[in-house]
């Protein structure tokens, strides 16, 4: 059944508008995003960015778990998700073989204006290092190595310093192998890690963090995606 849920009920918490307004900006001269068939898009740009952004901020199990979210909650279907809705087929198209050039555009644009803005107004963050894990494209036998006994698929992790736009860090590792443990390797104590929720290790809040990927923890808010 649907029913209503405010996702920003604390008292002075920024609305989704306002969180969401630098990705807005980022978008300005953009080249817009164009479907590559006789079929229009079920999605544009936007709202595809819109509804990544809800998705890390309520800290969704899934993509289904946000289709269902946005048909179902008053807040997500009237605000985030497209006005004729969004299928599971279209979302996941779109997820995965289209805007890469958008995306590309607004990270650039976003990265620029964060390295202006973070240094001065908080210099305890030190340097950002973005930090991130991928499986690497090869022969087309190794998208099904994880399936398969004695078949090794490869993954690399980075270390992306945000600060001067330059790799840093890179590890190879086989594809199952886990990410969590690079990032006392790419950060150094004095640096912040900006990373996706999967890098963190679970403890109840507001507890003291006890080493730097816990401080990282702490300023999830505005530090991680």
């Amino acid at each position: 059944m649907p029913h209503s849920l405010d996702p920003f009920r604390k008292k002075h918490a920024l609305s989704f508008e306002q969180l969401f307004k630098p990705g807005k900006d980022a978008m300005i001269g953009m080249s817009p995003l164009e479907s590559q068939c006789n079929r229009p898009l079920k999605m544009s740009f936007e709202d595809h960015l819109r509804a990544l952004v809800f998705f890390h901020l309520e800290e969704h199990k899934s993509a289904q778990h946000l289709l269902q979210v946005l048909e179902q909650d008053d807040f997500a279907r009237n605000e985030i998700a497209p006005k004729e809705g969004i299928k599971k087929s279209s979302f996941s198209e779109a997820t995965n073989s289209r805007g890469l050039e958008q995306f590309i555009y607004v990270f650039k644009n976003l990265q620029a204006r964060a390295t202006k803005v973070l240094p001065n107004r908080h210099p305890d963050f030190g340097n950002l290092v973005g930090i991130d894990g991928s499986l690497i494209d090869a022969t087309l036998s190794m998208y099904w190595a994880d399936y398969r006994k004695g078949a090794k698929k490869a993954k690399v992790d980075v270390g992306f310093d945000l600060n001067r736009s330059i790799p840093r860090k890179i590890f190879l590792t086989d594809g199952k192998g886990a990410e969590r443990s690079f990032v006392s390797q790419i950060l150094s104590p004095s640096e912040t890690g900006v990373m996706d929720r999967g890098y963190l290790p679970w403890r109840p809040f507001p507890l003291q963090p006890r080493n730097k990927l816990e401080k990282c923890a702490d300023r999830m808010g505005c530090l991680l995606s």
